[in-house]
């Protein structure tokens, strides 16, 4: 069964009920999921990590979450890179923040991109000021990017 995990990245807990709210669509798919609130890099390895989904919030002047920043960072300084993993991406912001808005899922698609990394599908974007509940937007979402990337495990 083909490994998911999950990473997020969550400063009030908005991200991670994305993840618990997407994690049995993947399942039903055929995956086995891992949910990591604090990754390390470690985590995040070729061996165990046969496709990636970040669900990342954006705080302060478009941030990463506290908890977030050294994953990121390591990401940063990673070498040789990533370019074997493939990845999906959700995106928590608020666009009354302007130009920061989902400053963190943008930056880490960069830096993931950077290193090599392929991108399956569009990011997921979901503001705040139009979606109370992200998991709204998110669900069908995850459920088209399963069927478009052609997920479903046999």
């Amino acid at each position: 069964m083909p490994m998911l995990k999950i990473f997020v990245g969550t400063m009030y807990g908005g991200a991670l009920d994305v993840a618990e709210q997407v994690k049995p669509l993947f399942e039903e798919a055929g995956h086995e999921v891992a949910i990591l609130e604090n990754p390390t890099l470690d985590d995040l390895d070729a061996e165990t990590t046969d496709l990636a989904l970040f669900c990342v919030s954006t705080t302060g002047s478009g941030d990463y979450p506290g908890a977030f920043a050294p994953f990121a960072n390591a990401i940063a300084e990673k070498s040789p890179g990533l370019g074997w993993l493939r990845y999906g991406l959700i995106a928590l912001g608020d666009s009354s923040y302007g130009e920061t808005f989902c400053g963190a899922g943008r930056q880490l698609d960069e830096l993931l991109a950077g290193q090599g990394a392929t991108r399956l599908g569009e990011r997921l974007e979901v503001d705040a000021m139009e979606t109370f509940m992200a998991d709204d937007a998110a669900l069908p979402w995850v459920e088209e990017w399963i069927d478009a990337q052609q997920l479903k495990v046999a």
